[in-house]
């Protein structure tokens, strides 16, 4: 009886010392699973990368550090994922939150922060991290960057110096004539900017006259023999004592017209008075 009991005893202690072990190996996780991550009691795979904890259907729970939280969404389920920077129109916060991305404000396209965008939506300017539908009065919207811009006035070189008196385009053989100066645009307006003045001026301009040089036939006369200029200086001289002579004549004629109409009239006289005495 006693051996009995023994032996049943003995049994028992091995059925305990089975069941014991099996249930240390049921709770210790493989090191496989150990070295790619924590696994959810109700997943059968390790949690993707970037994850720290994480569910079958929600995906990723929490990330590791550096990493933003971010919902992404998938046909009518959202997954959590773990991303390295947030997506466009979503900021990263990290403390005192947990690290997590956010989402911008309505009309935010992409922000800094909760108060501050670095881009707008269509129909809005942006203007000191501020979306506004309508520039301030003291600015103006510019449509290619969609922001609001400083007013830019147009601005001018000063007045060059006064350009030599002409005259149809030449300096000489004139004496009233224009005169020109200009000035350069150095900063061209914006859209409600001062626009630029006009860049040139004209005025009327007297010189002293003087005579134009002679194109190449005045060159080769100047370069003729002295003959040939006394030869001009003789035929002006006789041209001189021809005219001088035909005035000469002149005169003489109309002097001895004025004397033969003189003797004339004093003949008439004589006539007249002989013709008295005789009745």
């Amino acid at each position: 009886m006693q051996l009995r009991l023994v032996s049943w005893l003995f049994i028992i202690g091995n059925l305990m010392e089975s069941v014991g072990s099996q249930q240390e190996q049921q709770q210790q996780p493989p090191s496989r699973v150990r070295r790619q991550g924590r696994m959810n009691p109700n997943m059968s795979q390790p949690c993707p990368g970037g994850c720290a904890t994480c569910s079958e259907y929600n995906g990723c729970l929490t990330c590791k550090p550096r990493l933003f939280f971010f919902l992404e969404r998938i046909g009518m389920r959202q997954i959590g994922v773990c991303l390295t920077s947030c997506p466009s129109g979503y900021y990263g916060t990290r403390f005192p939150e947990p690290t997590a991305c956010t989402k911008c404000k309505a009309d935010c396209e992409a922000c800094f922060n909760s108060n501050f965008c670095t881009k707008c939506k269509n129909g809005f300017y942006l203007h000191l991290g501020k979306c506004l539908e309508n520039c301030p009065e003291w600015l103006e919207p510019n449509n290619y960057t969609m922001e609001c811009n400083d007013i830019v006035h147009c601005k001018t070189s000063e007045w060059s110096l006064w350009n030599p008196c002409t005259k149809k385009g030449k300096t000489c053989g004139f004496k009233r004539g224009n005169e020109t100066r200009i000035r350069e645009v150095l900063q061209l307006p914006s859209t409600k900017g001062s626009p630029c003045p006009h860049t040139s001026e004209t005025r009327k301009c007297v010189v002293q006259r003087k005579r134009c040089q002679k194109g190449g036939k005045g060159r080769e006369r100047r370069k003729k023999p002295k003959r040939d200029e006394s030869k001009e200086i003789r035929q002006e001289n006789r041209g001189r004592e021809s005219r001088r002579q035909n005035r000469d004549q002149r005169e003489n004629k109309s002097k001895m017209q004025l004397k033969k109409r003189r003797t004339q009239d004093k003949q008439q006289k004589l006539h007249t008075i002989t013709i008295s005495t005789v009745h």
